[in-house]
């Protein structure tokens, strides 16, 4: 049973205590645990924007860009580029999330780094920060986001809201302006300057459109910090106000989850990073298949039918037949099924423009069918195939690869920036970035990362 929605009177003033608990968190506040993870999301941040740095429509961007406003001196990652603050935070934050590789946070799946560490790092090479500042902002930036995520879950998404890009906007405001010294009136003037400008829909997934409303994340959040900093004043009560981001992006908003332990549980903890690159409810239907291929006796060429149980999520935002584009392909869980059965592999290759276009592959597409069954969680998945010869084949996952139960590991992390990177052929040197991202903590200039995050 829903909640029912709350009256005025029972609503919290939730921007003002989100605003005083980001200006007075300090870094001795945060728990090694989460300091750890911060780095963990750094690494994978690094990882899959290595991956994207020179897919073509990130170079398109790239061009239009310089040719609108040229000059800059911040860097863009993979590239020997340089380009002004909100464009290099925009393209950085498009470049993590278009192979859709990026980390995802459980339940909301928000991807919550590409936004905060876009805009963070585009700052950090214009400002002296430190590698702990740098952190500690990050660790909010997240924090604030996926709170805001929570509050919205699932009704938001629903309603065709990209979670991702309308909430990555609040994180990105309240991260930079933690590093730029706000109190707690100017951080509210953020958060009101980013209700303003948080936006995305669903409707562009499988297109380059979405990457665009990840980009405009930082490059809002920016903008709504330094604007505060200005004396550029929002509503008092952007979030939960009668017409506030929360009342009118979300069925029934539970304030609570703004509030709620607050300093003592942190979304970083519910933080996963991706084996496979598409969307994370995905993730245990790949598994499956991939460990079907391993049984003997059957192939591609007996199968009549083939059936995907799973969490309702898994066929709302994957049940995509008609693609025509790699890009699409990630969130098809047609291709994801038929190309992880016919290759045994789950990689940037598998859901490229020229997987989709193969025949023998797309014959398969039609065989899929979906059974909703809410009792799975989005990191579960059965896949159940009939062959000709009458023979059924099962596997069922519990917990996906990369989800909470089991997490990748630091050094799964750290191959996974290696392979990414030589993917996206940057020449970037990536065992001194894994170096810096390790020991960020007790670095002085945050912003040097950067230098090791483009070609040599």
């Amino acid at each position: 049973m829903q909640e029912s929605a709350a009256t005025d009177s029972e609503v919290p003033d939730v921007t003002k205590l989100i605003a005083e608990f980001v200006e007075f968190t300090d870094w001795v506040d945060l728990p090694e645990t989460i300091r750890h993870e911060a780095k963990r999301a750094l690494v994978n941040y690094f990882a899959v924007a290595l991956a994207g740095c020179c897919d073509p429509d990130i170079s398109k961007t790239l061009r239009l860009l310089r040719q609108l406003r040229p000059g800059g001196q911040q860097s863009v990652v993979g590239r020997s580029e340089k380009m002004d603050m909100l464009d290099v935070a925009s393209l950085n934050a498009m470049s993590a999330n278009v192979y859709d590789f990026d980390d995802t946070h459980i339940p909301t799946i928000i991807h919550p780094t590409a936004p905060v560490a876009a805009a963070l790092f585009a700052h950090a090479e214009r400002s002296s920060i430190s590698g702990q500042q740098f952190l500690l902002a990050l660790v909010l930036g997240i924090e604030v986001e996926c709170r805001l995520g929570m509050a919205l879950h699932p009704w938001h998404y629903q309603r065709g809201w990209h979670i991702t890009s309308t909430c990555g906007v609040f994180g990105a405001a309240v991260a930079i302006g933690k590093l730029l010294g706000l109190d707690a009136r100017q951080l509210a003037w953020a958060l009101g300057n980013a209700s303003a400008q948080a936006s995305g829909l669903v409707e562009t997934l499988g297109s380059a459109s979405k990457s665009l409303s990840v980009g405009n994340a930082p490059r809002n959040g920016i903008l709504s910090a330094l604007l505060a900093q200005e004396g550029f004043a929002g509503p008092t009560h952007p979030l939960e106000g009668a017409r506030g981001f929360l009342r009118v992006m979300g069925e029934q908003p539970r304030f609570t989850e703004l509030t709620e332990g607050l300093g003592e549980t942190w979304a970083l903890s519910a933080n996963t990073y991706k084996p496979y690159p598409c969307g994370v409810v995905l993730n245990p239907v790949i598994e499956a298949c991939l460990a079907l291929r391993k049984e003997q006796g059957w192939s591609t060429a007996e199968i009549r039918r083939i059936e995907l149980t799973g969490n309702p999520l898994l066929r709302q935002r994957t049940d995509r037949p008609s693609i025509r584009l790699g890009r699409e392909s990630q969130v098809s869980a047609q291709h994801a099924v038929a190309v992880t059965l016919a290759t045994g592999k789950a990689g940037l290759e598998q859901f490229s423009d020229d997987a989709v276009s193969n025949l023998a592959l797309r014959a398969l597409y039609p065989l899929v069918e979906f059974k909703d069954d809410p009792s799975f969680s989005v990191e579960a998945a059965e896949v159940r195939i009939w062959l000709a010869s009458g023979r059924t084949l099962v596997h069922r996952i519990g917990t996906a690869k990369g989800g909470l139960a089991v997490p990748l590991t630091d050094r799964e992390l750290e191959d996974k920036l290696r392979e990414l990177a030589a993917y996206g052929g940057s020449g970037c040197a990536v065992e001194p970035l894994l170096e810096a991202i390790w020991s960020l903590d007790r670095i002085e200039d945050a912003g040097a990362l950067m230098s090791l995050a483009v070609p040599r």
